[in-house]
C-alpha cells in the first residue's frame, strides 16, 4: 500500500500522526488525522521541480489555534450562521458564537480541532485513507448524534478526491468542507496576483460587513466576480467594487452553474504550467482570498505567509442557509446519507 505514517508531534496531550499518500506518478498528499487536515500536495511542474501546492501550520503545537483552519475539514457547519441561531421543526437551537455574534465554522470545538480515527485503505494505484468520527447529540449545540466518514483518495492520474458521508439519528443540520489554502506557484512563493481562476458561476451571494449573506443573489455580469472566462486575481483585487473592497479581496459564496458533480473552478498558474481543476456536486463554493492572514505569519518550512498568499475553494452549502429560505436546505433528516464529493484534479500546461 503506497501509505506511510510517521508522528508529526504533540498537540496539547494528542499525539498526531501523519499519513503520506502516495501515487506511482509520484504525487504525494500529507493528511494528519488531527483535524483531518491536509498538511502538504506535492506534484511536479512543467520543469520537473516538486511543488508542494497548500500552505500549512509549522507544527503539531500550533495545531491548537490552528488559525485560518488551514488545511482543515470543517464542520459540523462550515461558514457562518447569523446570531448562532437556527430552528428546524419549529424548534430553536444555539451554538456557540465565535466570530463576533454570529457562529463560524462548527463553533469553538468544530470539527477541525477533532482526532479523527483512520484507516488505511485503497491500493497502489489509488490509495485511501477513511477518517471517521462521531459528533454527539447536543454537541456544540448541535441536535443528533452524527457519524461522519471522509474518504480520502489519491487516483493514478494525479486527482485528490474527498467523499464526505454523514448520518443523524435526529433531524440537524450538516455542512462539511475541507479549509485549503492553495497557492499553485508553491505554498512559500508568494503572492497569488499573476495566477489565473476560472469559475463556472453566474451569480453570488453578497455579504453584509460581517461577511454574512444579506440573502441576495447577484448576477456576476460586469462586475469583479465575472471569473467564468478566467482571470488573474491581481485583476479582481484592483477592482473599486463594494464588495471587493469591503473585505480585500474575494470572501463570498459563489453559486455553482448546473447540477450533480460538475466542474466547479480551474486555476492555473502560467510560470510553472500547474493547473487545479476542482469539481463536485455541492451547489456553493466560498472563493476566500486570504485576506486576513496577518503579514509575516510563520508556517511549515519556515515559510512565511501573508495577505494574498493564498485561495480557498471552499466547496458547501451557503452560509447562513437556514435564514434565507430560497438557499439550498442543509437540513440533513434523521436516517437519511450526508454524501457529497469533491475533487482537486492536477495537470500541467506546457
Amino acid at each position: 500500500m503506497s501509505v506511510e505514517s510517521r508522528v508529526f508531534g504533540k498537540c496539547g496531550r494528542d499525539t498526531v500522526t501523519e499519513y503520506i499518500m502516495k501515487n506511482k506518478g509520484g504525487m504525494t498528499v500529507g493528511i494528519l488525522d488531527r483535524g483531518g487536515i491536509i498538511r502538504s500536495i506535492v506534484i511536479k511542474d512543467k520543469f520537473g521541480n516538486d511543488v508542494d501546492v497548500v500552505l500549512a501550520n509549522k507544527d503539531a503545537e500550533s495545531l491548537i489555534k490552528n488559525a485560518g483552519y488551514m488545511g482543515s475539514a470543517v464542520g459540523r457547519y462550515a461558514n457562518r450562521l447569523a446570531a448562532g441561531e437556527f430552528e428546524i421543526n419549529g424548534i430553536s437551537y444555539n451554538v456557540p458564537k465565535n466570530d463576533g455574534e454570529n457562529s463560524l465554522h462548527g463553533g469553538i470545538c468544530g470539527f477541525d480541532k477533532k482526532m479523527w480515527s483512520v484507516e488505511v485503505a485503497g491500493t497502489d494505484d489509488a490509495p485511501e485513507l477513511i477518517l471517521s468520527l462521531c459528533s454527539e447529540d447536543g454537541e456544540e449545540g448541535y441536535p443528533g448524534r452524527l457519524e461522519i466518514k471522509m474518504t480520502y483518495t489519491l487516483t493514478a492520474d494525479n486527482a485528490f478526491v474527498i467523499r464526505y458521508e454523514a448520518v443523524s439519528d435526529k433531524d440537524t443540520i450538516v455542512n462539511l468542507t475541507n479549509h485549503s489554502y492553495f497557492n499553485l506557484g508553491g505554498h512559500a512563493s508568494g503572492t497569488i496576483d499573476n495566477q489565473i481562476l476560472k469559475m463556472n458561476s453566474s451569480f453570488f451571494t453578497p455579504n453584509s460587513e460581517d461577511c454574512m449573506p444579506t440573502g441576495e443573489i447577484l448576477s456576476v455580469q460586469g462586475n469583479a466576480f465575472d471569473f467564468r472566462m478566467g482571470k488573474a486575481f491581481a485583476d479582481g483585487f484592483a477592482s473599486d467594487y463594494g464588495q471587493v473592497r469591503m473585505f480585500g479581496g474575494f470572501d463570498h459564496n459563489f453559486i455553482i452553474d448546473g447540477r450533480g458533480f460538475r466542474e466547479c473552478a480551474v486555476a492555473e498558474n502560467p510560470e510553472n504550467g500547474i493547473v487545479m481543476e476542482v469539481k463536485t456536486n455541492k451547489p456553493g463554493v466560498q472563493l476566500y482570498t486570504c485576506n486576513m492572514m496577518s503579514e509575516g505569519t510563520v508556517g511549515k518550512d519556515g515559510a512565511v505567509y501573508g495577505k494574498h498568499s493564498a485561495f480557498c475553494l471552499e466547496t458547501q452549502y451557503f452560509p447562513n442557509s437556514m435564514k434565507c429560505a430560497h438557499f439550498p436546505s442543509p437540513v440533513l433528516r434523521a436516517g437519511e446519507k450526508y454524501d457529497f464529493t469533491t475533487s482537486y484534479a492536477f495537470s500541467l500546461k506546457k
